[in-house]
């Protein structure tokens, strides 16, 4: 806090507080009470983009979000994406950039504003922690969870191998374990992310938007996987024997 001094004829000595507004992001102290928001909450504010599945014009306006402070989850009843941290349901509009700022800085959050490049750039670290979350439930489910860093180097170096997708290239899940011309890496990345494209199409069912009425092939998907370790383990022990 700065305090300046001015003296004038008479006198009488008057100090003037001199209000500065922050100008970083850091949690700044209230001036008075507490936030609402626990001390460990980072806010995001950005403008949301079109949606790709319309041909709307961009909404208007701003959008104050939070940062997750705990790992997702599978939920094991219905399939959903869990998390523990509540403040993920809290989301909350602003006409401008400014206004959304200042309720941040109102509330001593630390926060900071999202780019369209840093929006480009977050959708794809979202879809990629989300399927990395899917890939370590669905091993931990199949009895290889053991292998959860190993199917995701597999999955990063996806883009690298150019890796083509599985149900598109591949009548059946099972011809992708005996397929020759494919690395191992190759074999668990194209199958895992064939899984969880029938996750999200299975969710997608659940929620009443039906894709084309074909039946769920996951658990097809799912045994080309346990298939493809059962493989790799048996040619380690011929190995191991030889």
């Amino acid at each position: 806090m700065e305090m300046e001094v001015n003296d004038k004829p008479g006198g009488n000595t008057n100090a003037h507080r001199r209000h500065t507004r922050a100008n970083d992001n850091r949690r700044t102290p209230l001036g008075m009470g507490r936030s609402v928001f626990p001390d460990d909450a980072v806010a995001r504010i950005f403008r949301p983009s079109r949606s790709a599945t319309t041909s709307a014009p961009a909404r208007n306006g701003w959008k104050l979000v939070f940062e997750a402070r705990s790992a997702s989850f599978i939920e094991p009843l219905m399939g959903y994406t869990g998390s523990k941290d509540t403040l993920q349901q809290v989301e909350l509009c602003f006409p401008t950039l400014d206004q959304a700022v200042r309720y941040a800085e109102r509330q001593g959050l630390q926060y900071r504003v999202q780019t369209m490049e840093q929006d480009r750039k977050n959708e794809t670290d979202d879809d990629r922690r989300a399927s990395r979350t899917f890939s370590d439930s669905t091993l931990d489910r199949l009895g290889l969870s053991r292998l959860s860093e190993t199917y995701g180097r597999a999955m990063i170096g996806a883009a690298n191998r150019n890796d083509p997708d599985g149900s598109a290239n591949w009548a059946a899940p099972m011809k992708i374990v005996s397929d020759r011309t494919l690395s191992l890496d190759a074999k668990r990345s194209i199958l895992m992310n064939w899984a969880y494209t029938e996750y999200l199409i299975d969710q997608a069912t659940n929620e009443g938007m039906p894709e084309n009425g074909r039946p769920s092939r996951l658990d097809e998907v799912e045994q080309a996987l346990l298939a493809l370790e059962r493989d790799v383990s048996e040619n380690q022990s011929r190995k191991e024997a030889a």
